[in-house]
């Protein structure tokens, strides 16, 4: 069997983090696979795929970022042409496309063409007019769709009568939940952790410490980790910001870190303050799964991930008023929230850990290459799932190096059946 999983990015963020996880499941799913990943350059989400993948290739793919819509929408187009053909060839000689991200342009126009082959993983939400450019390219392209939330199966609102199944991002965590250190008797440590941009909502953090009185501000310490995607100036001002400001010692912005594992042992809680809806909250789960109850912006999946007063809070978003005053609460009475960590622990392993994860894509790949297998024998003619062979030439692919789950179990489920869950997971 040959399958391609295709892949938007390049770095180790969220959708970088998924991207990994699935492509280990589809390659436990079918050890003897011919699994080819299509990465557009090199980066260093690359060692973390060398160990499943048959191969690693780079090649350009027409990605439908925000910052180059209209350079696409422009002169890219004239590049579209040719990208659809790679992207038609690349399913012409693979029997199952996994598409991570629905930025992923080419491929979905030719996933089309090629019925049944196409799995979609949806993991963005996106505003305005992405928004209706992606809701159609999804439906001309006719792949088997999957949502990371139900905040993004929502946000696409697809037609009751397009097949979608909601599968949460499966997480990694420690093997149980940290001690919580935090009496009031310190600073509260906050760790703010992934891509520096307006969206995220580093600076609706800082302004909530400005708006906070001098008293209750100097009571916690702020640590940013992240950079900005190709994007060194807003680095700059982000540095600068904190540098002028009068509580510049209590914050400390520190760059991207492959491995979170040692900020989420430092911090109290972790701050997810983004001022545009989430698909899911990697971050808020990680933080859970850590026992770090997350403060987070009650919009998109964030709202999905967290229980307010019970596993972490909810603010609405872009008011750093009120984020400051619930920094303030959790500093003022620390007794008010020792249950939560037990109980965030508890959610994440009824919901988001890699194994349930991993299930319900092994459940959805077999599921996929059971009907083509069945589309093939009722159609000699058609040569899908093949089995690899030893010694097979692999095709030539064009390359610019610089350039949780209906079968599973992790089904959209009421708050009982998630609750009921939860109870049964062991404590930590």
């Amino acid at each position: 069997m040959r399958i391609a999983c295709i892949h938007q990015g390049y770095e180790l963020y969220g959708s970088d983090r998924c991207f990994i996880e699935t492509v280990g499941a589809i390659r436990d799913t079918y050890p003897g696979a011919d699994l080819r990943v299509v990465l557009p350059r090199q980066g260093p989400i690359v060692p973390f795929l060398e160990g499943f993948a048959t191969r690693v290739d780079y090649a350009p793919l027409w990605i439908l970022r925000r910052k180059s819509l209209w350079r696409l929408a422009t002169l890219g187009l004239l590049t579209l042409p040719l990208a659809f053909l790679r992207a038609a060839r690349r399913f012409g000689e693979h029997d199952l496309v996994y598409i991570n991200t629905a930025v992923v342009a080419d491929h979905l126009l030719a996933a089309r063409f090629c019925p049944g082959r196409a799995i979609l993983h949806v993991h963005e939400i996106p505003q305005g007019l992405a928004l209706s450019l992606l809701r159609g390219l999804i439906r001309w392209s006719r792949a088997t769709i999957v949502f990371n939330s139900q905040a993004t199966r929502a946000a696409f609102a697809l037609p009751s009568s397009i097949p979608a199944r909601v599968i949460h991002n499966g997480i990694a965590g420690p093997p149980a939940a940290l001690p919580q250190r935090y009496d009031g008797t310190r600073p509260l440590r906050v760790l703010m952790l992934g891509r520096l941009s307006r969206i995220k909502g580093q600076d609706v953090l800082l302004d909530a410490l400005d708006a906070l009185p001098a008293e209750t501000a100097r009571r916690i310490e702020i640590r940013i980790v992240g950079g900005a995607f190709e994007d060194p100036e807003r680095e700059r001002r982000l540095a600068a910001r904190i540098a002028a400001a009068a509580w510049s010692s209590q914050v400390t912005l520190q760059p991207f870190a492959p491995d979170p594992d040692p900020h989420y042992r430092w911090a109290d809680i972790v701050a997810v303050p983004s001022r545009l809806p989430e698909s899911l909250g990697r971050v808020a789960i990680e933080a859970m799964a850590y026992g770090r109850p997350p403060l987070v912006s009650a919009i998109g999946g964030l709202a999905e991930v967290v229980e307010n007063g019970r596993t972490g809070w909810c603010v609405p978003p872009d008011r750093a008023d009120h984020l400051a005053a619930a920094l303030a609460r959790i500093v003022a009475a620390p007794e008010a929230w020792t249950a939560f960590p037990e109980a965030g622990r508890r959610r994440y392993e009824a919901l988001f850990t890699q194994e349930v994860a991993r299930q319900a894509i092994r459940a959805l790949v077999r599921e996929r290459c059971a009907d083509l297998a069945l589309d093939a024998a009722s159609h000699p003619h058609t040569e899908v799932l093949r089995e690899a062979r030893p010694g097979r030439k692999a095709p030539e692919v064009s390359r610019e190096p610089e350039r949780s789950f209906e079968a599973a179990g992790a089904v959209p489920q009421d708050e009982v059946a998630v609750r009921r869950r939860e109870q049964e997971a062991p404590a930590p």
